[in-house]
């Protein structure tokens, strides 16, 4: 039977009930009470061996209850429930030195893992609770989703550490959003927040880019230059678009991970370095990896903390809110109040959003300058999201500019002559089917069916692309080059 009582202070009586009986049920002993004061009397007495308190209590907030229990009991932990699922309630509970935090509604399997978790943990070893819970005012990131939840909870954990962290996700999903929230409320945010997108420097500066260059160290370095390291010194350098990195900026890299140190372009004395590195990217590293177009050490150095923001698409409860926030951000910049109807929503809920929460931002903006009226119809949302397939369409003959760009619209037709019910199932490998053969015929007939050369070209085994030669019934013949 489990070892331990729990003292769970919560104004609501209908929730003191199903945690009693549920934590009861596990062998636990519980004590409930309503009141702020209630649950202190028992922390003084050296009552119980956890603490689960809702925020909002009749006679006190529990986010004010928890320095005064860590002070007196520094080994007992504590987790806060709230009903206020936003990022800054899960970075204030962290900050404030909770063990947990819980969004309500919360499931009962995951309380008692919480509960186990709190219990086995060595609490004196836990970093000193603070009382900066500054920018409470502003939320750097929108959604009550479960997803957004967990995504809260991860990021008020990592507030409390310096570890390098890995942000994947989409183009538009926010990871930038995500590197400042982990430095604005994190152990750095008094230093300096410097970002830097890969992709668009070019390839024979991103080392003088990053490190900085010594005067005359190339062509036109008529000056000492400083780099994003040293701007960064004593805070946070997000480098987005990671995978674009070159091989070369790559092997620097990896070695101010390993030991704290670089040297500018044309320099030679090591410089120390005290840096928070947070990675992101939209692509798949791994892939990269195998293609060698990055290293696979470095990927490790970089992933100590994974954290993948989801699409819109996979958080669309959270769409209502940022129409909200966008709505509330193009007012603030002096664009008359706008607000949409309910059937403008259920559109907006139901469209794929290949661009994410920026789609979304430039849309609202977009409808806020140009609709007349105060509230925006279904038909004013409808036209915007057409717009798109209209342009996008082979009427002028033009060609894809992309293999993506033309998947993306062969997609989005095959789901729109589905109106509303969704294609059959299968879909990932017909799709990749479809791509597999005219890719493998293609790459034959530039290699005149020599399968050893057309599987190096590939990156495949040469077994391989016999399977795939055979599975998909391609016909191979040697010496002759398709048209």
């Amino acid at each position: 039977m489990p070892d331990g009582m729990i003292l769970i202070a919560d104004d609501d009586s209908a929730i003191r009930t199903v945690l009693n009986q549920a934590l009861g049920r596990a062998g636990y002993d519980v004590r409930t009470t309503g009141t702020a004061a209630g649950l202190w009397r028992w922390v003084a007495a050296g009552d119980g061996n956890l603490v689960i308190t809702d925020v909002i209590l009749p006679d006190e907030n529990g986010f004010d209850l928890i320095p005064r229990i860590k002070r007196l009991r520094p080994d007992l932990p504590v987790v806060v429930m709230s009903a206020q699922n936003t990022i800054l309630t899960a970075i204030t509970a962290a900050a404030r030195g909770a063990f947990d935090y819980l969004p309500k509604p919360f499931d009962l399997k995951e309380l008692t893992a919480v509960v186990q978790r709190a219990l086995a943990s060595p609490q004196g070893k836990r970093d000193a609770p603070s009382d900066d819970s500054g920018g409470e005012d502003r939320l750097p990131l929108i959604g009550r989703s479960p997803a957004m939840q967990e995504i809260y909870r991860v990021i008020a954990r990592l507030t409390q550490t310096d570890l390098t962290v890995m942000i994947m996700g989409e183009s538009g999903t926010g990871k930038e959003l995500v590197a400042r929230a982990l430095h604005d409320y994190g152990k750095r945010r008094h230093g300096t927040f410097v970002a830097v997108n890969m992709a668009a420097i070019p390839k024979e500066l991103v080392e003088s880019e990053l490190f900085g260059h010594e005067r005359g160290a190339f062509t036109g370095a008529t000056n000492r230059g400083v780099g994003r390291f040293e701007q960064a010194e004593g805070g946070t350098l997000f480098l987005d678009e990671i995978g674009d990195m070159p091989l070369e900026a790559q092997t620097r890299l990896l070695r101010v991970l390993q030991q704290g140190e670089y040297t500018t372009v044309g320099g030679r004395t090591p410089i120390k370095t005290d840096v928070r590195i947070i990675a992101a990217t939209n692509r798949d590293l791994r892939q990269l990896i195998q293609q060698g177009m990055f290293r696979e050490d470095l990927y490790y150095r970089l992933n100590v903390v994974p954290l993948r923001l989801p699409p819109l698409r996979e958080r669309v409860e959270d769409i209502p809110d940022l129409v909200r926030h966008f709505l509330r951000k193009a007012e603030e910049e002096g664009l008359p109040a706008k607000r949409l109807d309910g059937d403008a929503l259920d559109l907006l809920r139901h469209h794929r959003w290949p661009g994410n929460v920026r789609e979304l931002e430039n849309l609202i903006r977009r409808l806020a300058v140009l609709h007349s009226g105060d509230a925006i119809p279904a038909t004013a949302i409808a036209a915007e999201l057409t717009e798109p397939t209209r342009t996008s369409s082979f009427e002028d003959g033009d060609e894809p500019v992309t293999l993506g760009g033309a998947v993306e619209r062969h997609l989005t037709k095959y789901f729109a002559e589905h109106g509303e019910r969704l294609p059959p199932p299968g879909l990932y490998d017909r799709i990749l089917q479809e791509i597999e053969r005219p890719l493998l015929s293609i790459c034959l007939g530039a290699t005149r069916g020599n399968q050893i050369r057309a599987a190096h070209l590939l990156g495949l085994n040469r077994n391989t692309l016999r399977k795939k030669i055979r599975d998909l019934g391609l016909e191979v013949i040697r010496g002759l080059k398709s048209d």
